[in-house]
Parts: C-alpha cells; structure tokens; sequence
C-alpha cells in the first residue's frame, strides 16, 4: 500500500481530517502488521482554537504540533490513555488531527486480545490495541521505517459522512465546544449505528 506523503499533511486541517477517513494505520509490533481502517478524526487548528493544547502556546508537551507536517503527537489523557493526532499544516503553526477510532483490518487476533475482546471505536481504544504510547511521539508517520504510518486506503463518499461537534471538551466555550470538526464514517459496518466514540 501507498503511505501517504507529506504533501498530503501539509494542508488544511479539516481537509486533512476529512481525508483520512479511509485511510490505513499501520503499525509493526512484535514483528506482526497491524492495520486499522480510520473511521472517526477530530480537527484541532492553531493557537485560537480553546480545545486545541496549542492555546497554552508552545511548551515541551505540545512541541510535535509546531513541526512537520505528517509527524505523531501522542499524549496521555485522563490518566489512563495514550491518545494519536497526526501534525497538520506548515511548520511553526500548530494543528493536528486526532484519530479517534479504527476498524481492524489486519491483526486482528492480535487487537483483540491487546483489547480483551473489545472494540477499537475510541481513541484511548486504539492505541491501546496497536500498542501506540509516549515511544511513538514525533515519529514520522510518512515513511514505514518508524514502525507507525498510514496508508492510501479507499476514498469514503460524502454520503457516508458525518460532520458534529467534538467530544468531551467539558468547559471549552463557544464557538470552539460546538465547532463541526468530527468527522465520522457513517455506513461502516462496525460503527453504522455508533454515534459517539467513547
């Protein structure tokens, strides 16, 4: 499979978002491909966006959204989940895209054991089942050698497309709390009658 190259990071954030509905993440663990299809992502835009980290600047945390375009940012959230946005737009402004939920295409077996069972439709969920974590923050996501990337996959029509407001950004005020950049693949078997990743 084609990995999406770094042209295809370095655009709009919502656009970006948009298009890796689809898409493939890859992940070699143990010696064994993983790969999920992307079927929810989140878009977080520049320092004025309030649910966006970059609104406390640039810091250690949040360094990775200030670089290339098509690098990892992985952090910890509410204490227990590793969580993976994908680096948007040009270098020094700082945006991201959150994949908030995958179905598994490829080592499964292997998902669903890491998952007990369970289902990767949440963000936390993922990452947990393609053993993503603090050692996979910055990597490039452009090139295979990183052991993590997304691949071309298939294009999913606007038809099978929703657009909401992002989820749990608590206190988060307007515009930014009710701004429509979710963006989730509607007539996936898996999730066809999922609103919200949990």
């Amino acid at each position: 499979m084609k990995i999406l190259p770094h042209s295809f990071y370095n655009r709009p954030t919502l656009t970006v978002a948009r298009e890796l509905l689809g898409a493939r993440l890859a992940r070699i663990l143990d010696g064994v491909k993983l790969v999920g299809v992307i079927v929810e992502t989140e878009a977080y835009i520049g320092e004025e966006d309030l649910a966006c980290h970059a609104k406390a600047g640039l810091t250690r945390r949040t360094a990775p959204m200030y670089g290339p375009a098509g690098r990892a940012y992985v952090y910890f959230s509410y204490g227990n989940h590793w969580m993976l946005n994908v680096v948007t737009e040009r270098e020094g402004f700082p945006a991201a895209v959150l994949i908030r939920a995958i179905q598994p295409v490829e080592g499964v077996e292997v998902m669903l054991a890491r998952r007990g069972g369970r289902d990767t439709l949440g963000p936390g969920k993922l990452t947990q089942a393609m053993g993503i974590s603090k050692s996979e923050n910055n990597v490039n996501l452009t090139e295979s050698t990183s052991g993590l990337w997304i691949e071309a996959g298939e294009f999913i029509p606007e038809k099978s497309v929703t657009k909401s407001a992002r989820v749990g950004l608590n206190k988060t005020p307007e515009p930014w709390l009710s701004k429509p950049w979710r963006f989730l693949a509607k007539d996936i078997p898996a999730i066809a009658s999922r609103k919200t990743a949990k």
